[in-house]
């Protein structure tokens, strides 16, 4: 999703309407069918407070991870322009690959697709089985506390460990998205994708895996179809 050209707008955007554990906030109504409601409820409530304790300052966004095309729940405080239903981002896809993936990183640097800094944590919720099945993240605004004094050096330090590694992009990754990318990279290069040399077409697909585009099940296909190559090669030209 490309940058907005506005700011976002700093409500919030959440199908749980109330803090009351007995309100009954809309959702699709498939969901009480599906494990683990219980938990994706109370994990609704905790989103929607911990965001009002920071109002156009920290989005919270809940991820519901048993549905990864259409994860987002609850956002409130939405200052990356995302909505409800939209994907999980490429954290919510790789605990769901993987139940021994960290449960919480903390405090590593992100930024909101308008190139405003951000902080961000992401917490894994795992069931009763010990798959994750949601995941609270939270993405502090850090672009009006920076020109501050230095007494607040810490609130906006984020974790040397991850500070050169690009763990998430907020926004949805849509094919769309993929088209516009690959579109982009052969207009450079005054081609269309398919008439790209196999050297391009390798330095694309490696651009395309460092980017995250691989996440989802259906990218390797999608990208094979755009350059008129197999999926196989494309496979091969991220070694």
């Amino acid at each position: 999703m490309a940058p907005p050209s506005q700011p976002p707008h700093r409500g919030h955007t959440t199908d749980a309407d109330s803090l009351d554990p007995s309100a009954d906030a809309p959702r699709d109504r498939s969901d009480d069918a599906l494990p683990d409601e219980h938990l994706l409820r109370e994990a609704e409530r905790i989103a929607v407070a911990v965001g009002r304790m920071f109002p156009g300052l920290c989005e919270v966004v809940l991820h519901d991870l048993r549905r990864p095309r259409s994860a987002i729940r609850v956002i409130e405080n939405n200052l990356s322009g995302r909505q409800v239903g939209d994907s999980a981002t490429e954290l919510g896809l790789r605990r769901i690959a993987d139940p021994d993936y960290p449960s919480v990183i903390q405090n590593y640097g992100n930024q909101f697709p308008d190139g405003r800094p951000a902080k961000s944590t992401s917490i894994g919720i795992k069931n009763a089985e010990g798959r994750y099945v949601a995941a609270l993240c939270l993405n502090l605004d850090v672009s009006m506390l920076s020109p501050l004094t230095m007494t607040l050096a810490n609130l906006v330090a984020t974790d040397i460990d991850h500070r050169d590694e690009t763990l998430e992009t907020l926004r949805d990754r849509t094919e769309r998205e993929l088209r516009t990318v690959i579109d982009s990279f052969a207009a450079q290069r005054s081609s269309t994708p398919r008439s790209l040399n196999r050297g391009q077409k390798r330095e694309l697909v490696q651009q395309l895996h460092r980017e995250g585009f691989f996440e989802t099940r259906s990218s390797a296909q999608h990208i094979a179809d755009q350059l008129g190559i197999s999926r196989a090669t494309v496979y091969n030209y991220t070694k």
